[in-house]
Parts: structure tokens; C-alpha cells; sequence
């Protein structure tokens, strides 16, 4: 694998990240949904195996002290080769200064908590679809 990270949106197909999002079950729109929310994010990054786009992730965050951590994911034959971990490095190393939220698709907390991310006590959510994600286990009751 030749690993290369972009911290930028030039020349991403973005059909491709609605394609990567299905594949990894997570929550995915058009190309163009998932374009205007990249660009109108604070940090972006990609990951491609030479010219292959293999995960991304990103974040929204004020720049001085809270980020939150939406979209990571990485196709799943690159999974377990630390594709994820170098993604999310990336966006931390970005805003160093920042506190950090995300939450994480139910199986995949113990991939967080390996980059140090803990569970949070007090965490709540709005969801538009509540019933779906209470039935996805991102919410209890």
C-alpha cells in the first residue's frame, strides 16, 4: 500500500465517498451532499492508496477549543491497517488545541478508545430519525 493524505476537497470524486459510506454501512447521501459538507468543514482529510481513495474524515470545529469528529471511515480491506488511525492523527494534528467529540458506529468504539477517546457520560442526541437510531443502538431509551 502507498499511503497518501490530502487535508484538502480538490479533485475528490465525491460519489466515491457516498460509495465508501455504503460500503462500511454508515450514513451516506449524493456525491453533492457530501461535498457541501466537507467544504463547509473545518478539517477535511483523505486517504488514497496511490490514486485509489481508500477513507476519509473530518471535522467541524470553532478552532480555538471544541471539534467534533464526523465521517470516518475506510473501505474495508484497508481496515486493520491503521488507514483509520492515520486519518484521525491527521485531524487531531490539525487543531491540537481543540477537545474532541465523535460518536462511533456501535462495534467500532474499541477502535477509538485504542487512539485514546474515552466514553463520555453525558453525551446526548437530537437525531431527525430518533427511532432509527435508538433501533441502530446509538441512543438509549
Amino acid at each position: 500500500m502507498n499511503l497518501k493524505i490530502q487535508c484538502n476537497c480538490l479533485n475528490i470524486n465525491w460519489d466515491n465517498v457516498s460509495e465508501i459510506l455504503k460500503k462500511v454501512e454508515m450514513a451516506y447521501f449524493e456525491g453533492e451532499v457530501h461535498k457541501k459538507a466537507f467544504e463547509n468543514s473545518h478539517t477535511v482529510v483523505f486517504a488514497f492508496d496511490d490514486n485509489k481513495l481508500i477513507g476519509f474524515g473530518r471535522a467541524i470545529s470553532d478552532g480555538t477549543y471544541q471539534a467534533a469528529i464526523y465521517d470516518i471511515a475506510v473501505l474495508p480491506e484497508y481496515q486493520g491497517k491503521k488507514v483509520g488511525a492515520t486519518i484521525v492523527n491527521s485531524i487531531l494534528k490539525c487543531i491540537p488545541q481543540c477537545n474532541f467529540i465523535l460518536y462511533a458506529s456501535p462495534d467500532k468504539e474499541n477502535f477509538y478508545e485504542k487512539l485514546n477517546f474515552r466514553k463520555m457520560k453525558t453525551g446526548m442526541a437530537l437525531f431527525l430519525n430518533a427511532e432509527k437510531m435508538q433501533t441502530k443502538g446509538f441512543t438509549k431509551i
